[in-house]
């Protein structure tokens, strides 16, 4: 009866983990063909359109498990079809500032008073909260302090962890939500208004997947300078310790 019982577990357990790859390839294809979704929102939902992108970037920047979702592309994206019509820009604007504003402070409410828990959460054996994206957040705060919130918009994943962590390391709610709405502003409004001035551009128009790519290295760039530069360095002390 108890092998029975395993058997089953493991096949539910091989059947999850198929959906989720299933479930990451469909985010793949959702990020890097962001402008043929959001052409498909907007023709299907018309101005609730402006809800989905309220509840998109709510969540990535709100909830810690959830850091994979597009932030730059569907920003970048809503400046270009703003800039062909299909929406208002300052509507467009006005709402994604107010769910990227109250995205960090919900993250870091759930950072100050349940994040030691949830860092123990798991799922087939494995932390919902990978302890090496919460890393490179403290490496973010060592080096800026707490920039880290304005700078961490620019940044994918990082960008979702930075209110979490802040949350849990008690940083004063004050200084937080300061930092939290001039990065959310310089963030969307900076992002939105560059796809909006690009939006009629026939090059980006007809390469808005390697646009995508250009935009998602350029965000992560400062992740890849931290961690060659904190291997070199690290490097450096072993030798200078084993001499």
């Amino acid at each position: 009866m108890k092998s029975k019982y395993i058997h089953h577990a493991s096949i539910n357990q091989n059947a999850l983990g198929l959906q989720l790859i299933f479930f990451k390839m469909e985010l793949i294809d959702f990020i890097l063909h962001i402008d043929q979704h959001l052409n498909a929102f907007i023709i299907e939902y018309n101005n609730w359109v402006y809800a989905i992108l309220f509840a998109i970037v709510f969540i990535e920047t709100g909830l810690v498990i959830m850091p994979f979702l597009p932030g730059d592309s569907l920003l970048f994206a809503v400046g270009m079809f703003a800039a062909q019509g299909s929406m208002d820009i300052s509507i467009a604007i006005a709402v994604l500032l107010t769910a990227a504003i109250l995205g960090d402070g919900c993250n870091y409410f759930v950072g100050k008073y349940v994040g030691h828990r949830i860092l123990e959460w798991k799922l087939f054996g494995r932390k919902l909260v990978k302890p090496e994206h919460l890393e490179k957040t403290h490496q973010f705060y060592e080096k800026h302090g707490a920039k880290t919130i304005i700078i961490a918009r620019f940044v994918p994943f990082v960008r979702t962890f930075a209110p979490f962590v802040a949350g849990v390391g008690s940083m004063s709610y004050k200084t937080f939500t300061s930092y939290n709405i001039i990065g959310a502003i310089v963030w969307v409004v900076g992002i939105c208004l560059i796809g909006f001035f690009l939006g009629n551009n026939e090059f980006v128009k007809a390469n808005f997947e390697k646009v995508v790519f250009l935009i998602i290295f350029v965000s992560v760039l400062p992740v890849i300078i931290a961690f060659v530069k904190a291997r070199i360095d690290s490097k450096k002390e072993k030798q200078v310790a084993s001499k």
